[in-house]
């Protein structure tokens, strides 16, 4: 197990779709598992593969609250096959945009299909938390963002406090290298 670099908006990266995964291989299923460990260290409910630089169809998540036992869910290729009606606005945050929090609305309810670390096709309807954590880790296979579900106003807000905060950390690198 490995834990992963997560990548930090903005990124470019972040904005490709995610390519399919032909069969969970040996490969495929250790990169789930570094995920689910990243995920854990960072700490969050959910991770996409294209978040820590891999571009393939892959998410972890569980939305286990704390003191509640794990529910680690490793899926490849997810795919929404039926989604409620009904909406829901939830609070997300995303580890690629740290501390960074908005209401994004989205299907209360949603039936999945994908592949498991087994290479197993499997089906499960999700609700309440878990439905928004998939729904919010599928959008990053497809390079969309949560931001990019707000109003344009309070994205650029985010957006800008991302790069000033990336541009103070590249600078305070740059100078702990220039005085070592």
């Amino acid at each position: 197990m490995a834990l992963l670099e997560i990548i930090v908006a903005p990124d470019p990266r972040l904005k490709k779709k995610a390519e399919t995964v032909e069969r969970v291989d040996a490969a495929t299923a250790k990169l789930m598992t570094d995920m689910l460990e990243t995920m854990y260290e960072a700490p969050g409910v959910g991770l996409a593969a294209p978040q820590v630089g891999v571009l393939k169809r892959i998410i972890v998540v569980d939305p286990a609250r704390e003191g509640a036992p794990p529910a680690p869910m490793k899926m490849a290729n997810p795919e929404i096959i039926w989604s409620s009606d009904e909406t829901k606005p939830h609070e997300e945050g995303c580890l690629s945009l740290p501390d960074e929090y908005e209401e994004v609305i989205r299907p209360d309810k949603i039936k999945v299909r994908y592949l498991d670390e087994h290479n197993e096709i499997r089906t499960i309807e999700a609700d309440g938390l878990l439905s928004v954590v998939i729904q919010h880790e599928m959008d990053h296979l497809n390079g969309t963002l949560f931001v990019d579900h707000i109003s344009n106003l309070k994205r650029n807000m985010i957006m800008r406090r991302l790069t000033k905060q990336k541009k103070l950390q590249t600078s305070a690198k740059r100078h702990a290298l220039e005085t070592a």
